[in-house]
């Protein structure tokens, strides 16, 4: 009987062309990309569809006696779930720095999914009185503390992973799949107020994204669960440096202070033009909530585009000049894209674009700055916390501060404050080291 004959082309051998461990490799990068960005989209989702849906959150949760007070009662509970996030910054960031990043990642997420759920659940003001109002709050209150955890958890994650040489590049993630979370929740906001009824808004309707973002969180948490921890985690050398966390923390206060500098005058810019705009614009300023809606998805496509821009430009020529063009861009452009912004949707829309362009300078790189300030020992944690505290005190302030002053016709009042913030924060670039191309596995100075 005759042996068979053995293909010339044995099976296992690879084809030409391929390279070995490539597509393991590729397969593993996808998980990277997704599992951080997936989860990062639900948390600006959870904290845009709130914005969107402040009106029908004040009519179903609070007393209708009033409906500028329960306006902004419901604004006031959005500032008040910023009170967790540095509560948040520390737990996560503890359990990022000693356990691992993908530990707090994941746990940071369905946090937030837990949260999302209880408000999809919350009884009506009608049916249960402040109950309704308290049960609010502490669902935003288990946001707050997740979405501390969420950001310098997964921009340190990412910043980890990413190749020194394309770090600014791969930091844009964060920024880029946070707006694509805002954009779906405001095409959701947008398509539901097309097709309900204000009626039914009101009864039910608002419930829906709200459920949508608890499913959303339970899909990432599960991606998250699949990752792999990051090997400058988990490097010997790592291991070794991980000393006791206070004397660290107070080591570091320089990076801390630098942290919240750098983020002051961003944070505020960037929830007012690119989070509330929309909502402003229909409550504050008469213009259709549609419209206006519709006008904001084109502002953040802008920025969508613009953030590789800004981060590969950062990969060139360096964290430092980029940081200054955005901080300085914002600060100039602020008051005529203010005084542009009437009651017309054309005005929404050039109004963000332009200025959303010039916050993409700042925020397509922040995460990778960040995490190239401080060692890995504490670099989760040390981000965590004063970034945290600088967006609770600013960031979560600022539409109840937009809208108060508003109503007592000293809204340019707020323009004033903005901009000295964004100065502030284009003086803090100077004090920082220019750290484009870092090892991150180095010790930086403290």
């Amino acid at each position: 009987m005759k042996t068979p004959l053995r293909s010339a082309t044995p099976a296992a051998a690879p084809m030409a062309g391929s390279v070995p461990g490539a597509a393991p490799q590729r397969r593993k990068l996808v998980k990277t990309l997704v599992g951080t960005g997936i989860g990062n989209a639900v948390e600006w989702y959870d904290w845009a569809v709130y914005a969107t849906f402040t009106p029908f959150l004040a009519g179903a949760l609070f007393s209708k006696a009033d409906k500028t007070s329960a306006v902004l009662a419901t604004l006031a509970i959005f500032a008040v779930g910023f009170v967790a996030r540095p509560f948040g910054g520390f737990l996560f960031g503890w359990i990022g720095d000693r356990i691992g990043r993908k530990s707090a990642m994941t746990l940071a997420v369905g946090l937030a999914s837990a949260g999302s759920l209880l408000i999809a659940v919350a009884p009506g003001y009608a049916q249960v009185g402040a109950l309704a109002s308290a049960t609010l709050l502490v669902a935003r209150l288990l946001q707050g503390l997740a979405h501390g955890g969420e950001l310098p958890s997964s921009q340190t994650y990412l910043s980890e992973m990413a190749p020194k040489e394309r770090r600014g590049l791969w930091a844009t993630l964060i920024y880029t799949s946070g707006t694509a979370g805002i954009l779906f929740g405001t095409l959701l906001g947008a398509v539901m107020t097309l097709v309900l009824p204000k009626v039914d808004m009101q009864a039910w309707g608002w419930r829906v994204p709200f459920a949508v973002g608890a499913v959303l969180g339970l899909y990432a948490l599960f991606m998250r669960s699949r990752l792999h921890e990051s090997e400058v985690f988990t490097g010997e050398d790592a291991k070794a440096k991980r000393a006791p966390m206070w004397p660290q923390i107070v080591r570091h206060r320089k990076q801390a202070l630098q942290v919240i500098g750098l983020t002051v005058g961003l944070t505020v810019v960037y929830y007012i033009w690119g989070v509330v705009a929309p909502s402003h614009a229909a409550t504050d300023l008469g213009m259709d909530r549609g419209a206006a809606l519709w006008a904001s998805v084109i502002g953040n496509v802008v920025f969508i585009v613009a953030l590789p821009f800004w981060g590969r430009l950062s990969d060139r020529i360096g964290r430092r000049k980029v940081l200054l063009a955005g901080a300085l861009g914002a600060a100039v452009m602020h008051f005529p894209m203010t005084w542009l912004l009437k009651d017309q949707p054309w005005e929404l829309a050039v109004s963000m674009s332009v200025m959303l362009i010039f916050i993409a300078a700042s925020a397509s790189i922040v995460p990778a700055v960040y995490a190239e300030l401080f060692p890995t020992s504490i670099r989760t944690v040390g981000v965590g916390v004063p970034y945290s505290i600088c967006v609770a005190v600013f960031g979560g302030t600022a539409p109840y501060l937009q809208s108060w002053l508003g109503s007592v016709h000293l809204g340019v009042l707020f323009s004033v404050y903005a901009v000295v913030l964004l100065l502030i924060s284009a003086v803090f670039v100077f004090t920082i080291p220019e750290t484009r191309g870092k090892d991150l596995a180095e010790e930086p100075a403290a």
